[in-house]
């Protein structure tokens, strides 16, 4: 959802004043940004797909791909969350510096990292799709070589948007296509988030000692499926690449006429 900014006009007797805003994620911005948000010279096309019947605008999620360019903006992703979601998203406060060395050991050859992005270009949504060898205490659940395991963080600013179950659905759909038919997501019990994707997914939960593992038995791959994880990737790249340009002409204008 995007928030417009209307600065009040300064008498033309006055020298013009630098103005700031917030926007939804409470980073101040001058009113050259304001005034490009506000005429809309960059503006995206895929916006216009988050209108309903009743004519409000609704966010539209978009899921992408993240590659190893993406690693320092995931990192900066998780210190930025609070403390008690950094517990509920590893299951124990973990420290800065071994967040950072989590980030910095994903193999992306191996694992699938998706992400979404707002409209200023930054990360507010990560999903980690872990893959593994079957574990023989798991045999009757699967017959696979590799089963997965999935964990998501959503900011404070992109909640309640659906966010957290678009990167879900993403990541059950890309296990689909890679023969793997089933799921895992392990989180502490008090994480209602996960426990609300979970029940919304049908997924089978088990809790214990303050912990929950659940898991989906996923259908096979098919042509439809197939597509649909190449449109998804399709369309979340366009939107990255026009949030991308976006904020590069918006810096590029800023420097032009002496603004930082």
């Amino acid at each position: 959802m995007t928030r417009v900014c209307r600065c009040s006009r300064a008498p033309r007797t006055a020298a013009p004043r630098e103005q700031e805003y917030n926007d939804v994620d409470g980073a101040p911005h001058h009113d050259l940004s304001a005034t490009m948000n506000s005429i809309d010279l960059f503006q995206n096309p895929l916006r216009r797909w988050g209108k309903h019947k009743d004519g409000k605008r609704r966010p539209t999620v978009l899921v992408k791909e993240l590659q190893e360019r993406d690693r320092r903006r995931m990192v900066r992703h998780f210190l930025e969350l609070e403390s008690s979601d950094r517990l509920l998203r590893f299951g124990t406060m973990l420290p800065d510096e071994q967040v950072e060395k989590y980030v910095n050991k994903i193999d992306f050859s191996r694992d699938m990292v998706f992400g979404v992005y707002n409209r200023l270009f930054k990360l507010v949504a990560v999903g980690h799709l872990a893959f593994a060898p079957r574990d023989e205490s798991k045999s009757a659940v699967t017959e696979k070589e590799r089963v997965a395991e999935f964990g998501v963080s959503v900011s404070k600013s992109a909640r309640g948007m659906g966010v957290g179950s678009k990167l879900f659905e993403r990541a059950a759909i890309h296990c689909r296509n890679s023969d793997v038919d089933t799921l895992y997501m392990h989180c502490l019990s008090s994480n209602k988030t996960m426990m609300h994707i979970a029940k919304k997914a049908g997924m089978e939960i088990h809790r214990d000692y303050g912990e929950a593992d659940a898991y989906l038995k996923l259908t096979p791959a098919n042509p439809a499926s197939m597509l649909q994880e190449a449109l998804d990737e399709q369309f979340a790249t366009l939107d990255y690449t026009l949030k991308a340009n976006k904020r590069f002409a918006t810096k590029w204008l800023g420097r032009l006429t002496g603004r930082k």
